[in-house]
């Protein structure tokens, strides 16, 4: 009995290390992003979307979008021919898609790892985790602040998947690091614990100088002055209103050559109109001018047309996320940003559930779904987003990045050769027989399917039997394991130690701030 405990443990383990080693070849080096194989999906004709660019012009030309605290970028709108009024700047229809014809319509992201570099644009889709979550949750200590800890756990979460491209950016706030100076730890973090690209801070100018600062103490002066290693993303706020952070912080990315991701974030009926139509040109109205605002701070810089639709409960005035107007929304901006010839960010892992439900996952599949039919080529908040994106979730990031993985088969299309059509197989079995153990299956079982870390396939009672688990359970054991076996990419000592410096450098030059 107990040689046959031990034969059965090994068949188990045997399993499960190939199990691992087929998903974790999608993270190598020819996997670093998808390259997408169906097409996108477009919903609008060509005389609908010349309506809502007529209408997008209209708000450009007519209201107007206000600039505030930023004297240089009002500057640059003088001399590219805007109609200044205070801090109020009017485009002239067709101004701003002048100006974007110097912006790449793809471009390399740099990562410390070679391997893992991206490429934006074109038919490539890269996932990368949620943002700017200032609470984290999991079914141990339920929800709490964000700290430095959970931090750099979520990156290492994410470096150990292979169904992600990116380390993302402010995967949660560390609240327990200082507000002025978070930003330092949590670049370091990107940088230590992952090897894949990730973004940087923006919440004030001399931060995001910061961050790429530290980049070009990995990549050297150089490389980062000639290529892109960093993203930032910024937000307008609307309706119609660029504020001087944002800008300055955006203008920040494009001097140094860097990549901005502009992302107006529109709640319909709050910050924008209840109607998905005037939402999408309202949308395409204030990206248009944050892209184009690059282009006037330096020409080429690579840059991202980003989009945040969403709606509320008009009874309640709550926020929804994962509802279909926003979702058939996204697909007519893939159609306006191909038009402009530009990247796009779109839609995400949205969801208000407060747990990691069948809610949540309804609605981050709607999303997602949306993502990838409307041809985003890069998808922020890919994982973990719970409860209207103020939670970060450590069992959702698990589920959703098996539904990542899922989106990779997905976008894989269906492959047409001889080994794919399999006419030999049905000669080998013939009618009425199984394939199961026939040599065509035997040759492709490892790679036929995409094999799921957090479903249960098994027979009722075997899972009864189990225990019961439900998909949360389950991830919740997940993601502890994956801590557990987490290993850091090799970091250059001497890059490393100049990272350290930097950050305590800059510590020591300026006072604790918490607001």
């Amino acid at each position: 009995m107990a040689s046959d405990e031990t034969a059965t443990r090994a068949r188990h383990g045997g399993r499960e290390a190939r199990r691992r080693e087929r998903s974790h070849k999608a993270s190598g080096p020819g996997r670093p992003y998808i390259v997408r194989n169906i097409p996108t999906y477009d919903i609008l004709s060509e005389e609908n979307l010349l309506k809502i660019e007529a209408a997008a012009d209209r708000i450009l030309a007519e209201t107007g979008i206000e600039f505030r605290d930023d004297d240089v970028a009002l500057d640059h709108w003088k001399r590219a021919g805007a109609r200044i009024d205070g801090g109020l700047v009017k485009f002239e229809p067709g101004m701003l898609r002048e100006i974007l014809k110097t912006a790449p319509a793809e471009f390399t992201q740099h990562a410390r790892n070679p391997a893992a570099s991206i490429r934006i644009g074109g038919r490539n889709v890269v996932f990368a985790p949620a943002y700017g979550s200032p609470f984290v949750m999991d079914l141990d200590r339920g929800r709490r602040f964000g700290t430095l800890q959970d931090f750099e756990n979520f990156i290492k979460l994410a470096q150990s998947s292979p169904w992600f491209h990116h380390s993302g950016g402010t995967i949660c706030e560390p609240t327990d690091i200082p507000v002025n100076k978070r930003h330092l730890d949590m670049v370091y973090a990107h940088l230590r614990y992952s090897d894949r690209c990730f973004m940087g801070s923006v919440t004030a100018e001399e931060r995001s100088e910061d961050s790429i600062d530290m980049a070009r103490i990995v990549f050297g002066e150089g490389f980062v002055d000639e290529n892109c290693v960093i993203l930032g993303n910024v937000n307008v706020n609307s309706p119609l209103v660029w504020d001087g952070t944002m800008t300055k912080s955006l203008r920040a990315y494009a001097r140094a050559n860097q990549a901005a991701v502009i992302v107006p974030f529109i709640l319909g009926g709050a910050m924008g109109p209840v109607t998905n139509a005037g939402a999408i040109a309202q949308s395409l109205a204030e990206t248009m001018a944050g892209c184009a605002l690059t282009q006037l701070e330096r020409p080429g810089a690579p840059v991202v047309f980003g989009n945040f639709l969403s709606s509320m409960s008009l009874r309640s005035g709550s926020p929804t996320f994962g509802t279909p107007e926003p979702a058939i929304g996204s697909m007519v901006i893939g159609q306006l940003a191909r038009r402009l010839n530009l990247p796009l960010r779109c839609s995400g892992n949205f969801t208000t559930s407060k747990l990691p439900d069948a809610q949540a996952m309804t609605e981050g599949t709607m999303s997602m779904l949306a993502a990838v039919h409307c041809g985003a080529n890069f998808i922020l908040h890919s994982a973990g987003f719970l409860d209207g994106l103020l939670s970060m979730s450590y069992e959702k990031f698990m589920l959703d990045a098996d539904l990542c993985g899922a989106l990779h088969s997905y976008l894989d299309g269906v492959k047409i050769d001889d080994n794919q059509l399999a006419v030999d197989a049905f000669a080998e079995v013939g009618p009425g027989n199984h394939f199961f153990g026939c040599s065509h299956t035997m040759a492709n079982y490892e790679t036929a399917f995409w094999d799921s870390e957090t479903a249960d396939n098994e027979p009722f009672e075997k899972w009864e039997a189990a225990g019961s688990d439900d998909a949360a359970t389950r991830a919740n054991r997940l993601w502890k394991e994956r801590l557990r076996e987490y290993m850091a990419p090799p970091l250059d000592p001497g890059i490393d130690e100049a990272l350290k410096e930097f950050v305590t450098g800059k510590k020591a030059d300026m006072p604790d701030a918490w607001y």
